[in-house]
């Protein structure tokens, strides 16, 4: 599974790909961020495109990633720079429409891949719509802001009551790479990390965000408590062990996600 920590200092991108993590991801989404999140504990990035170029050329094997802003009019100017830059994928957030989908993936013009984040309800009712159009070549389910939009009151409710099963066979039928998500370190989360896990595995998802925890307090320190390596290979310990699951242990711990779920879930709001 291709694992992704996002970061603009180079030091630290450094260490994540020795740590062998796939993907550095260089986070310029801003527009309407803090009007949605805000009042969450979620961090809204303060990257630059001029970030781009000085972490490409560190890297000698991880793909970097940039999520640009939504649809608007300054699209064109804005992923023809990070192009030049040197992204190697630029993901597409907050989209709503097959046309906003279409105009992203003429403008990218096959000079990246294009990632699409799917987090809105209108993208998820009308998913048979977004997977018409040709080029897009992975999506990227992103449960916190898809949760918001639909009114629930934890993320991962979109994986305990089916969601993400509806989406990745729709996603995956169509021969798209797919991910979602985030997780946390290992034995950590309000659902444990190595549970999620396993419900990549069985959905066949390929990529995950790392989460916070993956940093020390400042926010991109390496060093510390915190030892970047031994975290990954934590990761990677748990999805071999995965590997070797049979269906009655994906079966187990789907259902063992669902409990964990609702206990987080009716604590949010008791009355649900």
């Amino acid at each position: 599974m291709d694992l992704m920590f996002i970061t603009n200092e180079k030091q630290v991108a450094i260490e994540a790909e020795k740590a062998g993590i796939e993907r550095i991801f260089i986070d310029l989404e801003i527009n309407g961020k803090y009007e949605r999140q805000g009042h969450l504990d979620t961090h809204i990035s303060n990257h630059s495109i001029n970030d781009i170029e000085g972490i490409k050329c560190i890297l000698n094997n991880s793909k970097l990633l940039v999520r640009v802003n939504p649809y608007h009019e300054g699209t064109k100017n804005e992923i023809d720079n990070c192009i030049q830059q040197g992204a190697d994928i630029i993901m597409l957030p907050m989209f709503k429409t097959k046309y906003e989908v279409e105009q992203f993936v003429k403008i990218v013009n096959n000079r990246a891949k294009v990632c699409l984040l799917l987090e809105t309800a209108q993208a998820f009712v009308r998913i048979n719509q977004i997977l018409e159009v040709e080029g897009i070549d992975e999506i990227h389910i992103g449960l916190n802001d898809l949760h918001l939009s639909l009114g629930l009151d934890f993320m991962f409710e979109l994986l305990s009551e089916g969601i993400v099963d509806y989406l990745s066979k729709m996603i995956t039928d169509k021969g798209i790479k797919f991910g979602f998500g985030g997780i946390a370190r290992i034995g950590e989360g309000d659902v444990p990390a190595e549970i999620v896990l396993g419900e990549h595995y069985r959905l066949k998802s390929q990529m995950v965000i790392l989460s916070r925890a993956f940093r020390n307090e400042r926010q991109d320190c390496i060093g510390g408590n915190l030892n970047l390596h031994d975290e990954i290979k934590k990761v990677r310990e748990v999805e071999a062990n995965i590997m070797n699951w049979n269906e009655d242990d994906f079966t187990l711990n789907s259902k063992t996600l669902k409990k964990k779920v609702r206990e987080v879930a009716n604590k949010k709001h008791p009355k649900r």
